[in-house]
């Protein structure tokens, strides 16, 4: 129970830092300078009002100097970041498979927030994301579906990992990025950006190609769905509205990440 506690302390700490990353990186500014500063004022934001989840409901989700609205953005990524630490930490215990599940976690999340709000999803988290999570294979176990149909069985275990990783990262983003074309050429205007080709790169690198192809299912579903709704309820234009892809291969990437990692349960 400590170590779910303190990781649920860890995840808010890092989802506050992850909602600087949101608004400043589409914006091309420093994650690191200035301190913490209200959108509207300018004005920097002190240490007590900047307490994750906490200072939104004590300053009554308004900033302290100008009055201006905080959004609900701020508690939701903190909250959902710490929820997510806490759950890798129950299932997977005090691990690296439980560092790199929190790990993408706090990627998706931040996509799908950048996503939502600004339709930018920075290279920062999804080819940095692919990075990481290539690295990662190499001592993660993963389910090595398809890297069995390209290696030899002699080979260690890891090189299996990986090439699942690259399998995955490179079979899913490039069977998207093919769609995103063939639909250019026949409608003769982008349908696809390449920020979705590489969240989905990074996703099946962390996950495998199978995980990744049902990603993109569901968030195609999702989209469909829950992106009509939206449209409808807000009174959007349909036919001109561009809804956020990438914010829905994140929640469908999180909803699946779990089933993935079952994977290592039943191997340990």
């Amino acid at each position: 129970m400590v170590e779910i506690a303190l990781a649920f302390l860890a995840g808010l700490l890092i989802g506050s830092f992850l909602n600087v990353c949101v608004y400043r990186l589409p914006r091309d500014l420093s994650v690191a300078t200035p301190r913490s500063f209200c959108p509207e004022c300018e004005k920097t934001i002190a240490w007590y009002d900047n307490i994750p989840i906490a200072s939104y409901f004590i300053l009554r989700a308004k900033c302290r100097d100008c009055g201006a609205r905080i959004p609900l953005r701020y508690p939701l990524v903190e909250l959902a970041t710490a929820l997510a630490f806490a759950v890798c930490i129950w299932q997977l215990g005090l691990s690296l498979a439980a560092v790199k599940y929190a790990v993408f976690a706090a990627i998706l999340i931040t996509l799908i927030a950048s996503d939502f709000e600004e339709r930018i999803l920075p290279d920062e988290f999804t080819l940095g994301g692919l990075a990481v999570g290539l690295a990662l294979a190499a001592f993660v176990p993963m389910d090595v579906i398809w890297a069995r149909m390209v290696l030899p069985m002699s080979v260690a275990p890891r090189w299996f990992w990986v090439a699942e990783a690259v399998i995955g990262a490179g079979v899913s983003s490039g069977l998207i990025w093919l769609v995103g074309y063939l639909f250019e050429r026949i409608r003769h205007r982008e349908g696809l950006g390449m920020g979705d080709v590489k969240m989905l790169a990074m996703i099946g690198a962390f996950l495998g190609l199978q995980w990744a192809l049902l990603t993109l299912m569901l968030a195609s579903l999702l989209g469909s769905v829950g992106g009509l709704a939206f449209v409808l309820l807000a009174r959007k234009n349909a036919s001109t509205y561009e809804l956020p892809l990438g914010s829905f291969l994140g929640v469908a990437a999180l909803a699946l990440a779990p089933f993935a990692w079952q994977y290592l349960l039943h191997a340990s």
